[in-house]
Parts: structure tokens; sequence; C-alpha cells
């Protein structure tokens, strides 16, 4: 354990610039590259990457296996499964001087399943749940369930992450079946 209970496992790699959050801990072989910001009481599992400029926001938890790139935005509270694959260059060649960053943004309380790939230039809206090996190519709108591939609204979930109906097109109030919340949505046709 470091200051303000940060706990960085031995093996991982943190370079001196990065600014990490009280409670947080990093794993296993993970790399935290130079000017890197991760929030409070996050949880970086095994082989992590966090590119250089990144930032997490707080109670973030990435599982293992994931590299998050320059460009990609994780807000607070986001869940990101193993081997979840971030992009941030739509046209990529190993011969490029330089790489056109396309930044990706995932907000608040979103989840993304294990194994998906996330195309750069897109946004996860705030709640949203990406289902497991799915490859999102377009926005997911806020409290969406999207599946497959490519990735298609399958429906919307609560805050809690539980379905919610939706059968009504126009502004919507839902209330969850498991936390009682009521959730408004402006459901498009």
């Amino acid at each position: 354990m470091l200051a303000d209970d940060i706990f960085i496992h031995p093996s991982a790699e943190v370079h001196a610039s990065a600014q990490i959050g009280k409670g947080t801990k990093i794993w296993n072989n993970s790399h935290v590259r130079e000017r890197a910001t991760i929030g409070e009481d996050c949880n970086l599992g095994k082989d992590i990457y966090v590119d250089v400029d990144v930032t997490l926001g707080n109670r973030v938890r990435i599982q293992n296996g994931v590299s998050i790139y320059k460009g990609v935005n994780l807000e607070d509270d986001v869940f990101v499964g193993p081997h979840v694959c971030f992009t941030n260059d739509l046209y990529p060649r190993a011969f490029n001087k330089s790489w056109q960053i396309i930044e990706t943004f995932v907000h608040k309380g979103a989840s993304i399943g294990a194994g998906a790939t996330i195309v750069c230039g897109v946004t996860i809206g705030r709640y949203a749940m990406v289902g497991v090996a799915s490859v999102v190519t377009h926005d997911v709108p806020p409290h969406g369930l999207v599946m497959g591939n490519p990735a298609r609204l399958k429906g919307y979930v609560c805050k809690c992450g539980l379905p919610i109906k939706s059968t009504k097109t126009g502004k919507q109030a839902y209330k969850c079946p498991s936390c009682n919340e009521t959730i408004t949505l402006s459901i498009d046709p």
C-alpha cells in the first residue's frame, strides 16, 4: 500500500507523472503511462494498459486484459469487462508517422461486457449496457441495451442494470421492476 490507501502491485509499472486517486488498486503487470489520471476507488485488473493523457473517473472497474488508449474517456462508475477492445484511429497503418486520434466517450455508470469491441468515435450513454462480444459502431443512448455484431439496440436497462420494458415512442417514464426507480427516456420510433 502507498499513501492514501493506493495499492500498486509490484509487477505494475506506473509512471511518476501519473495521478492516482485514493483507494485505487492497480494489479499485476498493468502499465499506466505519462500524465494519465485515475480517479478514486478504481480497480484496474491484471494486464491493464492506460495510455498517455487518459483520464478515468472515480469508481471505474476495469477487468483483466483491457487497453485504454489515448482518446478513450471513461466517466465515474464505468464497468469494463475482461478483454474489451477500444480503438482510437479509424484508418491505422503501421507506417504512418502520426495517428489521428478519434475520441470515444463512455458516460457515467455504463457497463461494457466481456470481449466487446468499441470502435472509436462513439458515445456510450449514461447507464447504458453493451452485451458480451458486441461490436459497437454507433452511439448507444442513455440506458440503452445493445448486443450483437454490429451492436443493435435491443431495449433499455435501469440504473441497477436490469431490463425495463419500453413499448411506446416519445418521452416515457418507466419504473424498474427490481429497484422501483423511475426512469424517463426519450425514445425514437
